[in-house]
């Protein structure tokens, strides 16, 4: 089938979905909905058998879905109706919740169903966790399940006004205010704050007074050690209990509660200890009771037999120097245990975005953040290339970008959670890239695959990572089958065999040198980065669009494939690397890319 994928944004749920559809066979292009007219245009180019809007914010023009199949992916269960589903279902603590897929109506969300999956929602989940993780699988199997219906001929969706209420799981709704999600550090208890934050989570943020400052907070947790009568001491407006890798603690009724992101008005969402500098310097810092280095609430260390497992989660995958220098600390440390493996194991959401943006941006010099940024990345990636006291296997537990798939690719095995989507490459954001990805990258995949996929610029599904060497292992999508599985993998690589795949790796590794030092790899990609660091202006513009979230001009090109004719010809569908016949390219070369000279 011709399938227009229609969406506010190119997410990581429109992604995935870009990607299993190619992977089955049909004919896919995206279009940002920017206007009624560019939709229009773009129904006209693609001429598409069915329109389906992964995420979608804006109404689509009632000539469009009265003459196509136009299909709305509603993240809430069936009867759901309104904007701000995900918000009420956190706010209330349901425990279940669903997706829905309704044909476009005159109004909104009250079309027939096609389809609907329903899911437990784990305690004290996040929105943007909850979109990422369940909400997307529940969507992605609904897309599916649509695209065969629309198939079968004669196929009739279900009218809403035909289901019996008490088959109903949901119903309309009206948007949340700030008010609803508004914290009251004077009546809320802990659970009060941790709700309205993991509601607010990505976007709009809860809004809460601190030190008299009208704030937006976001990326909360629980902090168990503190008691409320130790919360009560003090004004609690403006009293900070501690500080911790970024966050701050700040005391509720019954208790205190983490916060790790802040913002202020016009400003980018920031590590709380970064807005709030003048307050948070005199506090205690908290220490962790984990064995190993004092990593903190985002990096911590498990050792299990010969395993050494580092866990770590940083909001939004982005890593800032710190981040860096903190996840460097841990992972030297364990390589100095008497362990055989060490596990590199991300977030559920995101394992790793690179360099922090957001903390670039808000920088007083943002292009020397930037580099010092990039700077502290590959000092982690060397550490996690050069280790040879253990192996090194990274879990990739959730989606990655950019300097994050490098990083993993720095490991000796490379194991990802089903369902993931990659993108390894750097320049819809300006940049070369660094991270040792001209090392790295080709010595799996090739050099020729290793072109495409840092110049397509596309998105790279689970399977056809696998495909192509990109990934080592695809394990179970559930979280707690994952680590089990992860796990096992380890201890298997910790067990007979061992010393003789760690002395091929370090054989492997002395000959790579030998041939070409690793840092002229890391010279060269640096040259590259320093020019668009402080030279060139592209990365600075691209990077201020992505941290205010400005809306774009148009579609990118090459998802937008209706808009030039070639890419949208029957006999050119599949040449992109996420999917059709360049997803299994392997690496046809041993040779490595040449990068350019240095300036």
């Amino acid at each position: 089938m011709k399938i227009l994928l229609l969406s506010s944004a190119f997410n990581g749920l429109t992604q995935r979905a870009w990607v299993e559809l190619q992977r089955a066979g049909h004919r896919v292009t995206v279009e940002l909905a920017l206007s009624a007219e560019t939709i229009r245009e773009a129904v006209r180019l693609s001429d598409p058998h069915l329109i389906i809007c992964p995420f979608l914010r804006e109404r689509v023009p009632d000539d469009i879905w009265m003459t196509r199949q136009t299909i709305i992916i509603h993240p809430g269960p069936v009867g759901d109706r309104g904007p701000s589903s995900l918000d009420w279902a956190i706010l209330e603590g349901a425990s279940t919740w669903g997706v829905t897929a309704l044909q476009a109506v005159a109004e909104m969300d009250a079309g027939p169903i096609w389809s609907a999956r329903e899911f437990a929602v784990p305690l004290g989940i996040s929105k943007s966790a909850l979109y990422n993780g369940p909400v997307t699988d529940a969507a992605i199997a609904v897309i599916h399940d649509v695209v065969d219906k629309a198939q079968v001929v004669g196929f009739v969706p279900t009218p809403l006004d035909s289901i019996p209420a008490h088959r109903l799981r949901g119903r309309l709704r009206p948007s949340t205010r700030a008010d609803d999600r508004r914290i009251d550090w004077d009546t809320d208890t802990t659970s009060d704050v941790l709700r309205k934050v993991a509601a607010s989570d990505g976007s709009p943020g809860a809004p809460c007074l601190l030190f008299g400052e009208q704030l937006r907070a976001f990326d909360a947790s629980p902090a168990v050690a503190f008691t409320a009568t130790r919360a009560r001491d003090g004004e609690r407006e403006n009293t900070l209990l501690s500080r911790r890798d970024g966050a701050v603690l700040v005391p509720t009724v019954d208790g205190a509660v983490w916060i790790g992101h802040l913002r202020r008005a016009s400003q980018p969402k920031l590590p709380a200890n970064l807005v709030l500098a003048d307050h948070v310097q005199p506090l205690p810092v908290a220490t962790s009771e984990a064995p190993g280095p004092e990593t903190g609430r985002d990096v911590r260390y498990h050792r299990h037999g010969p395993v050494g497992w580092i866990s770590f989660d940083f909001y939004n995958g982005a890593m800032s120097t710190e981040h860096c220098r903190r996840l460097l600390a841990a992972f030297t440390w364990a390589s100095q245990q008497d362990t055989r493996v060490i596990v590199l194991r991300g977030g559920d959401t995101f394992f790793s975005n690179g360099i922090h943006l957001n903390v670039i941006e808000a920088a007083e010099r943002p292009a020397t953040a930037a580099w010092t940024n990039i700077d502290a990345m590959d000092d982690l990636c060397q550490a996690i290339i050069t280790c040879t006291s253990q192996l090194v296997v990274a879990g990739i537990s959730g989606s990655a970008g950019a300097g994050g798939i490098m990083l993993a690719l720095g490991a000796d095995l490379v194991a990802a959670r089903t369902g993931v989507v990659l993108n390894p490459h750097y320049d819809n954001m300006g940049l070369y890239g660094s991270e040792y990805w001209t090392y790295t990258l080709p010595r799996r995949v090739g050099k020729d695959a290793a072109a495409t996929l840092t110049t397509e610029c596309l998105p790279v599904g689970d399977v056809e990572a696998a495909d192509m060497g990109l990934v080592d292992r695809l394990l179970p999508r559930e979280p707690s089958e994952y680590d089990d599985a992860l796990l096992a993998l380890a201890s298997e690589l910790a067990g007979a065999g061992w010393q003789e795949a760690l002395d091929a790796k370090t054989s492997r590794l002395a000959a790579d040198e030998a041939e070409m030092p690793l840092e002229v790899y890391r010279t060269r990609e640096l040259s590259r980065m320093a020019v668009n660091f402080f030279t060139e202006n592209r990365h600075a513009d691209l990077r201020r669009a992505f941290v205010f979230k400005e809306k774009p001009t148009a579609t990118p090109q090459n998802i937008a494939l209706h808009r030039h004719s070639l890419a949208w010809r029957d006999d050119l569908q599949g040449s992109s690397v996420t999917g059709g016949p360049a997803a299994t390219i392997g690496a046809q070369s041993s040779g490595l890319l040449t990068p350019a000279p240095t300036t």
